[in-house]
């Protein structure tokens, strides 16, 4: 059974610590970094942009170089993306400086970023910073490592969720930013998650991808993926538990763990949502009755990223006409006179056309609510489909406009 926790704490076996190096303005934390005590496994997913920063190029190519992992180090207010050859370099001269100070070899060690493109990374201060950054790592800094890779995100995102394996504890932990440029695959956002599991790289992998594909790609803020986003998990065995193999991937202990990866990783997803920029409302488009579960998820995504859809529910304007005409742009079957429309539990449309009981009163009352679902029902098939979005407001505008670390 799981045991789902607010704060992410500590996870045994993992130190972590944030700080800052003077990225941002107004001493703002800007550099974090995790730490595993014992040689981790590793699993990562990552932006399917076609233009990617360093730091994901370097992370993708030891993640594939080595057998075991022990760090990742993370930039926050600078994306070092569209920086030409000296992008990279600047991340190969941090890994291993950091390497050095920590005593393990630079391929074992990870990198991310996330901020402004098309600027160099500070190098000297992240480099100045690296001996005062180890020397804070510890069991509780998880927190702050947390806060230090925040952008615009208003609040800091983490989660945790324990289960039993045997007569043994285990946890999983993670973190999160992101908070706009929310599109997959994947989005302007950064988790890293932590796990005292002993599992096997290839089953780290494929549980990794499952929960990423039920969670971090089922949610939009604004349609934009950006050139940075990194997936990151790392298990360092710590709970001594039997190792979980890939050969395993159907066995109980794969499918506990797959499970408690996939909660976290929900609860981040959703905390991501909830703090869209701008957003003052949080909306589930649940599409069912659909021949495929692709066209299912075509369908959910394309009213969850109408910006017709999003601003209406913004004003808390209950306009079906707006969500009808994003599903028949959706480019899947589709039989008019069987869609079905509701907001809540109120239906708008049947076989097509308006409700005409449908209370005005109830509805306001639907439309005020901080969360909100639009449910609907192609009358196909079977299969169904989930994403989730938030409205589009005054100031998602006004912060993008504004944007500079």
């Amino acid at each position: 059974m799981q045991r789902v926790l607010k704060s992410i704490g500590a996870v045994p076996g993992f130190r972590a610590s944030g700080m800052a190096c003077g990225i941002k303005p107004e001493g703002r934390k800007d550099l974090a970094l995790i730490v595993s005590e014992n040689p981790a496994t590793a699993a990562g997913v990552f932006t399917k942009n076609k233009i990617q920063s360093p730091s994901v190029k370097v992370t993708r190519s030891n993640l594939a170089k080595a057998r075991t992992v022990r760090a990742v180090v993370v930039v926050s207010g600078n994306a070092n993306a569209c920086t030409g050859p000296r992008g990279l370099e600047d991340c190969r001269v941090i890994v291993r400086r950091l390497g050095k100070e920590l005593g393990v070899p630079p391929q074992e060690i990870l990198m991310a970023s996330t901020g402004i493109i098309g600027v160099p990374l500070p190098r000297e201060k992240i480099i100045g910073a690296v001996p005062q950054l180890v020397r804070r790592l510890s069991g509780g800094g998880l927190m702050r490592a947390a806060q230090a890779i925040r952008t615009t995100d208003l609040t800091t995102k983490t989660a945790r969720v324990e289960y039993t394996q045997g007569k043994r504890k285990i946890i999983i932990g993670g973190m999160a930013k992101g908070s706009g440029m929310i599109h997959p695959n994947m989005a302007t956002m950064l988790a890293f998650i932590q796990t005292n599991a002993a599992i096997d790289s290839a089953a780290l992998r494929i549980a990794l991808k499952q929960a990423v594909d039920g969670s971090f790609n089922r949610i939009t803020v604004d349609g934009d993926c950006s050139t940075n986003d990194s997936v990151i998990c790392l298990a360092g065995g710590g709970a001594a538990s039997p190792r979980i193999a890939c050969t395993g991937k159907s066995s109980k202990e794969f499918r506990a763990f797959g499970d408690a990866l996939n909660e976290v990783c929900r609860i981040l997803a959703r905390k991501i949502v909830e703090d869209g920029e701008g957003a003052t409302k949080f909306i589930t488009v649940r599409v069912e009755g659909a021949k495929s579960a692709r066209a299912a998820r075509q369908a959910a995504f394309s009213v969850a990223t109408s910006n017709l859809v999003k601003t209406a529910v913004f004003g808390e304007d209950p306009n079906w006409g707006r969500i009808i005409c994003a599903v028949g742009n959706a480019g899947v079957s589709l039989r008019p006179d069987r869609v079905d429309i509701s907001m809540g539990a109120i239906p708008l449309v049947r076989n097509g056309a308006p409700v005409p009981e449908t209370s005005p009163k109830q509805l306001k009352k639907v439309m005020r609510k901080k969360s909100i679902l639009i449910r609907i029902g192609l009358n196909l098939g079977r299969e169904q489909a989930e994403v989730y979005t938030c409205d589009l407001s005054y100031d998602y505008v006004r912060i993008n406009a504004e944007y500079s670390s």
